[in-house]
C-alpha cells in the first residue's frame, strides 16, 4: 500500500500549532491560508499568474477610467486641493493602479499633478512587481508602493476593489439557541471543525448591533478585521472619501434563511468549493463582505455614507455621465470599439460581476457631495 503524501508545508506548519496551542479560530487559520509570509496564497516569493479568479481589473482598461473619472469628480469637489492622495489598499500587481494613472496622466492632466498615488500591497512579492508596471509614474513622483497604509491623509480618496471578501473571517452557528463559534481542529484525517464557546465577546456584539439572529444551525461569517480596517482608514483620513467595490450585501440579505451554510468559499482554478482544508495556501479562501458592517464601523469613526449601489448602475452612471467616451473615443477602430462595448457588458451584466458587486462611497468632513457614479439611471 503507497505511503499517504505529505501533507502541504503550510498544512504542517498549521497543524503543529494546534497540536501545541489547541483549535484556533478560522480567523487564523484563513490568514495563515492566505498572508503566510512564505507560503501564503497571496504573499508567497515563487507567485506565478494564476486564473482562480476574475476581476473587473482583467476585463479593461475601462474600469481604471470610469474610476478615474471618479476620483476627478471627487477632488473638484474637495476644491481642486493640492496634493490630492489615492490610496488603493490591497494593490495586487499594480495593474488598476497603471489603468487610472495612464489615463488621468493624459485626460485630466492638472488633476495627475495634483495627485499622489500610493499603491498599498501586503505582498512583498506583488510590491516588487510594482517598481515595472508603475515605472512611469515612479519616475515622476506620482506613485509609490508601500506595504501599509498611510497614518494621516489630509485630503483624499482611499478606495479599494475586492479587499474585504479576502480577509479572515470568523466562523459562527447557532446551536440550542446559543451562539458558538465553529474552530479549527485536527482529527485523524486532518482539519476539521470544532464547535466550541465564541473565542471574543466582540462576535456577539457584532450580530448584537446589526440585529442579526441566526436560525439554529444557520451558519455565518464575521470579519472583524473589515470593521477595524474601516475604522483606522476613517480615522486617518482628513478630508475626502472611502470607496469601497466588492462582492456581497447589506445585513438583511447576507444573513437571510439563503445563507444557511454561509457564503464562504475556496476557489482553485475558477472551480468554487467548500472543501476549505484542502491545499492550505494554494486555494483562494473568500466570503461575501457585509456593507451594513462598514457602513456602521464607518459612521462610529466619523465616516458619513454618501451612497450605496450595484457596480451596473455606477459604471453604466460614470460612463453616462462622459457621454459614454471611453467606449468611442476618436483613434479607435471599429474592431476596438466593438471591443469595448463588449468588456464593458462583461461589467456590468447583472447576472454576472454588475449585480454581484456593490459599491459603497462614504465621505468625511464635507458637505454631502453629489457624485457621479451615485445618479440614479
Amino acid at each position: 500500500m503507497p505511503a499517504a503524501p505529505e501533507p502541504a508545508p503550510l498544512a504542517a506548519i498549521i497543524a503543529d500549532r494546534i497540536r501545541a496551542h489547541g483549535p484556533i479560530t478560522f480567523d487564523e487559520y484563513m490568514d495563515a491560508c492566505l498572508y503566510h509570509p512564505e507560503f501564503g496564497y497571496y504573499t508567497k516569493t515563487n507567485q506565478q499568474s494564476r486564473r482562480d479568479y476574475f476581476t473587473s481589473v482583467d476585463a479593461a482598461p475601462l474600469f481604471g477610467r470610469l474610476l478615474a473619472r471618479q476620483f476627478h469628480q471627487m477632488w473638484t469637489q474637495l476644491d481642486r486641493q493640492t496634493p490630492f492622495a489615492l490610496i488603493e489598499a490591497g494593490a495586487g500587481t499594480a495593474a488598476l493602479a497603471r489603468q487610472i494613472l495612464d489615463f488621468t496622466s493624459q485626460s485630466f492632466p492638472e488633476f495627475y499633478a495634483a495627485l499622489t498615488y500610493t499603491a498599498v500591497e501586503r505582498s512583498a512579492a506583488r510590491r516588487a512587481i510594482h517598481r515595472q508596471v508603475l515605472a512611469e509614474h515612479l519616475a515622476r513622483g506620482k506613485a509609490r508602493s508601500a506595504a501599509e497604509m498611510p497614518p494621516a491623509i489630509a485630503s483624499a480618496c482611499i478606495f479599494s476593489n475586492e479587499l474585504f471578501d479576502a480577509m479572515p473571517v470568523h466562523r459562527v452557528t447557532r446551536v440550542d439557541s446559543q451562539l458558538r463559534e465553529i474552530f479549527v481542529g485536527l482529527s485523524a484525517n486532518g482539519f476539521c471543525d470544532v464547535i466550541g464557546a465564541p473565542s471574543t465577546p466582540r462576535l456577539t456584539e457584532y450580530l448584537a448591533g446589526q440585529r442579526i439572529t441566526l436560525a439554529d444551525d444557520q451558519q455565518a461569517e464575521i470579519c472583524l478585521a473589515a470593521c477595524e480596517w474601516i475604522e483606522a482608514a476613517a480615522k486617518s483620513l482628513g478630508r475626502g472619501f472611502v470607496l469601497t467595490i466588492d462582492y456581497g450585501q447589506e445585513v438583511r440579505e447576507l444573513f437571510n434563511d439563503r445563507h444557511m451554510r454561509g457564503t464562504l468559499l475556496a476557489y482553485s482554478r475558477h472551480r468554487a468549493s467548500e472543501d476549505y482544508f484542502r491545499s492550505a495556501g494554494e486555494q483562494d479562501l473568500t466570503a461575501h463582505v457585509n456593507f451594513t458592517a462598514l457602513d456602521l464601523a464607518g459612521r462610529a469613526a466619523g465616516l458619513a455614507r454618501t451612497g450605496f449601489t450595484s457596480q451596473t448602475s455606477f459604471l453604466m452612471a460614470l460612463a453616462r455621465h462622459s457621454n459614454f467616451a471611453d467606449l468611442q473615443s476618436e483613434g479607435m477602430t471599429e474592431l476596438q470599439q466593438s471591443r469595448a462595448r463588449l468588456l464593458f457588458k462583461t461589467l456590468i451584466n447583472p447576472e454576472g460581476m454588475g449585480e454581484t458587486f456593490q459599491v459603497l462611497i462614504q465621505h468625511k468632513n464635507t458637505d454631502t457631495p453629489h457624485l457621479a457614479g451615485l445618479e440614479p439611471l
